[in-house]
C-alpha cells in the first residue's frame, strides 16, 4: 500500500514540473532563422563599408533581436574606394540590432592597412559611434613594438588607437641629432 502511495504522490508531482515546463517552454518561444555561410554587406549611401562573413548565423526573431555567430566570424572593412582596410576575426560573435553592437569574442585578432595587429578575447564594435573599444586585455603588434594594456578604442580601421594604461616594449631611433 506506502509504495502504491509513493508512485501516486510521484506521478502527480511530475505532471505539475511537466505542465509548469511547458508553460516556461512557450513563454520564451522564439523564430530562430539559421543561415549556412552567411555573407552580410555592410553599407553607407549606397557604399560598401564592411563586409562580414560566417559560417553559420543564427537570426533570433524577438522583441530584442539579435543575430548569433557561434562559429566565428571574418569583417573585411573597405575606403570609399573600395580598398581594404582592415579585418577583424573571432571564434564567437553576436550583433545587437536594437543597440548597433557586434560583440566579438574568442581569439579576436583585428589587422589594419599597416599590418598592425590587435589581440583580445572580447572586442566590441559600435555602429553608431564608428568604433571598436575593449575592457579586456589588449595587446597591440606594431611590428617594432609591442604595447599590451586593460582596454583600449580604436577607429574602424584601426589608424588611430588609445590603449588604457599601456605598457610593453618600445624601440627608438638612438640619432638624437638637434637640428
Amino acid at each position: 500500500m506506502s509504495l502504491f502511495l509513493f508512485l501516486a504522490l510521484a506521478f502527480v508531482a511530475c505532471e505539475n514540473d511537466l505542465s509548469k515546463v511547458k508553460a516556461i517552454e512557450l513563454q520564451e518561444k522564439e523564430d530562430v532563422e539559421i543561415t549556412k555561410e552567411a555573407k552580410i554587406i555592410y553599407s553607407d549611401s549606397a557604399h560598401v563599408k564592411a563586409v562580414l562573413t560566417t559560417p553559420i548565423l543564427y537570426n533570433h526573431k524577438s522583441s530584442n533581436p539579435y543575430y548569433e555567430m557561434p562559429k566565428g566570424i571574418k569583417v573585411v572593412f573597405y575606403d570609399a574606394n573600395l580598398v581594404q582596410t582592415s579585418t577583424v576575426t573571432s571564434d564567437y560573435a553576436i550583433r545587437r540590432e536594437n543597440q548597433k553592437t557586434v560583440e566579438l569574442k574568442k581569439n579576436v585578432v583585428a589587422t589594419n592597412a599597416e599590418g598592425k595587429t590587435f589581440k583580445s578575447e572580447e572586442l566590441i564594435w559600435d555602429e553608431n559611434l564608428k568604433r571598436f573599444y575593449s575592457n579586456q586585455l589588449v595587446t597591440i603588434n606594431t611590428g617594432t613594438n609591442l604595447i599590451t594594456g586593460p582596454g583600449f578604442w580604436s577607429n574602424e580601421d584601426f589608424t588611430y588607437y588609445e590603449i588604457k594604461q599601456g605598457s610593453g616594449t618600445f624601440n627608438f631611433k638612438d640619432d638624437f641629432t638637434q637640428q
